[in-house]
């Protein structure tokens, strides 16, 4: 994931437009039709899918494999399409997400196959989100619908989603570990330093600052409309890797009436592009929860909250967090960390739940903790998403891809699943995570910018909560 991109800001958005377009579409053999249109089964019904030929003439043999939680296989088959269509079909018979990996093993006009490891369907668990993705010297397949043009195909579906439990039991020392955190940061000075930053949006000011965390000190882009005012805060978590900040959204953002802190990931100026980061900090001290790279980045997020309470243009009330992948794996741990400062969260992909999920017949996805070592995956639950969400109070908007393997399903409704409060799912049953399927994702970037204009006009948002 060091080079993910999951273009959650406004700038990141216009260039992952700009680059789908510029990229020619990926041929698809093969069309999927869901026998559940929002693919949300009961337990006990048929889970199943319609296969048809097309749009392009197929030219490969094609196998399929059933997997609950895309660890455990159920069923696999060969698609038989000589009457012009086949299914694939299982009972859904547990609270759990269904993964059905297609693809090709042999070429129809040639005859010749490829070792079944040419392909794989699962995510790796080296940090980088190849998830699945050629192993072999050069691409043997072309096309699919994973945004790899590999030839692999997927689908998934959600079988009694609301359900859906803990896979590891929440530590007994949680809050009292973070709470212990907070407490000795907040004893410490802000030390808040701005640095004005030209801007070419009319009618907004904006600095760089910097701020003393405990252990480490918190970077980013402050931008808000000019003159006298209290605005509503709208705090940008970053994704996944080490980059500068793009200034120029975040005033376009303030430019709507916010009061914006884009927080850098990293002990690193925004403006600097590495900073001397190592790009593998995710595996940093995962063996320890005193030491991992994780627990200084939610620190820094939570030291931001405190500066913007110092803020006098700040309205006093709102603080909107919003991020994608690993943003919203901050947003979600920040709204735990301080459920009584967040107004509202809306995240997609959030990644970092379920991080013990390996070892209980869930494929896990970044930060990829090693499930080898029983010490990394005692330290991953200190950061992992889903033992924040019973802490936070206030509404939450999560969308997520159905065959995403970098920030699994499964782990996004166990992590909304332990949400007290209100939380609006936005399930997209085609998408893989943003970086491979962006387009795919917009009804969580549209639902996102139909909440941000609700807030910032001062108007409450009621998530739109799945029926069971």
């Amino acid at each position: 994931m060091t080079r993910m991109r999951v273009f959650f800001s406004v700038s990141v958005l216009l260039a992952g437009t700009i680059a789908s377009a510029q990229r020619a579409p990926i041929q698809q053999q093969l069309t999927f039709t869901p026998y559940h249109a929002n693919g949300i089964y009961k337990i006990g019904e048929t889970v199943g899918w319609t296969v048809t030929p097309g749009p392009v003439t197929p030219t490969y043999a094609y196998k399929w494999t059933i997997r609950r939680n895309n660890a455990v296989v159920l069923k696999e088959g060969k698609l038989d399409l000589s009457s012009g269509q086949d299914k694939i079909e299982i009972t859904g018979d547990q609270p759990e997400m269904i993964y059905v990996a297609i693809e090709p093993y042999a070429n129809l006009e040639t005859g010749s196959s490829t070792p079944a490891a040419a392909v794989s369907t699962t995510a790796p668990t080296n940090p980088a989100p190849q998830g699945p993705g050629s192993t072999a010297p050069a691409p043997v397949w072309v096309g699919g619908n994973t945004g790899r043009n590999n030839g692999l195909y997927a689908v998934g579906a959600a079988v009694a989603p609301l359900q859906i439990p803990l896979s590891t039991p929440r530590p007994d020392d949680f809050d009292a570990f973070w709470d212990d955190k907070l407490a000795t940061q907040a004893k410490l000075p802000i030390n808040p330093v701005l640095t004005p930053v030209k801007t070419d949006v009319p009618a907004v000011e904006e600095s760089m600052f910097v701020i003393d965390a405990l252990g480490s000190r918190a970077h980013g882009y402050v931008a808000k409309p000019t003159g006298e005012g209290k605005f509503p805060a709208l705090v940008q978590l970053q994704y996944a890797g080490v980059y500068a900040l793009n200034a120029h959204a975040d005033a376009e953002r303030a430019a709507k009436g916010w009061l914006v802190l884009n927080v850098d990931s990293h002990d690193k100026l925004p403006s600097d592009p590495s900073g001397n980061i190592p790009q593998n900090y995710n595996a940093i001290g995962n063996t320890d929860r005193e030491k991992s790279y994780f627990l200084n980045m939610y620190l820094r997020d939570s030291r931001v909250l405190d500066y913007l309470s110092t803020r006098p243009d700040w309205d006093g009330k709102t603080v909107v967090l919003i991020g994608g992948s690993m943003g919203g794996q901050q947003s979600i741990a920040l709204a735990g960390l301080r459920p009584d400062k967040v107004t509202a969260v809306a995240v997609c992909v959030p990644a970092g739940a379920d991080t013990n999920g390996d070892l209980h017949g869930r494929k896990a996805g970044y930060p990829y903790w090693p499930s080898d070592n029983p010490d990394a995956m005692k330290t991953a639950l200190y950061f992992d998403t889903v033992d924040f969400a019973s802490r936070i109070k206030a509404p939450v908007m999560a969308g997520f891809g159905f065959i995403d393997t970098v920030s699994p399903p499964a782990g996004v409704w166990t992590m909304l699943n332990q949400i007290p409060g209100p939380k609006e799912p936005v399930p997209v049953i085609d998408s893989e995570h943003d970086n491979y399927t962006y387009a795919k994702m917009e009804p969580c970037h549209k639902r996102t910018e139909e909440i941000l204009d609700l807030l910032v006009k001062g108007d409450v948002y009621e998530p739109k909560e799945l029926q069971p």
